[in-house]
């Protein structure tokens, strides 16, 4: 069995990414997880802006539930240092933008992914399930398929 929050290729290439970039900075820099979806999209953050949130999270050895930053509205104070927040935007027919900002002083580095296509979920499923069949059974996840598990 192969699991995945996400399908794409892409999407987990960030995820690993996100994780490494978080395991080598500090918490100097603040981090925050930024997506947008279509207008009809009911969930937010979505899954896959809760994986890069998990991968940061890990990154620094924290659980993301003890440094979640849900969406701020009103005074909310100053940002907390280490938290990870989290901004989600809807609008239009937008498939999914992913981006995981590292805002530190005097530099900010952003990791982005954009799906154009929804057919890249597909590929990335298909990716998997070719990859899968060679294996022993047990479980399996996209870092595995991607080699970098």
């Amino acid at each position: 069995m192969i699991r995945s929050g996400n399908f794409s290729l892409g999407v987990n290439l960030l995820t690993i990414l996100t994780r490494k970039v978080a395991e080598a900075l500090d918490e100097d820099f603040d981090i925050e997880v930024v997506e947008m979806h279509h207008r009809h999209k009911v969930d937010a953050p979505s899954g896959t802006a809760l994986m890069l949130g998990e991968a940061a999270a890990e990154g620094r050895g924290q659980c993301l539930k003890d440094i979640r930053d849900a969406a701020r509205e009103g005074i909310t104070g100053e940002r907390e240092r280490g938290h990870i927040g989290f901004s989600a935007l809807r609008g239009g027919d937008v498939i999914g933008e992913h981006e995981v900002v590292f805002a530190g002083a005097g530099e900010r580095l952003s990791l982005k992914h954009i799906s154009n296509d929804r057919m890249l979920y597909a590929r990335g499923a298909v990716k998997a399930a070719i990859w899968g069949h060679h294996q022993k059974p047990g479980q399996y996840s996209m870092m595995d398929v991607l080699g970098m598990g």
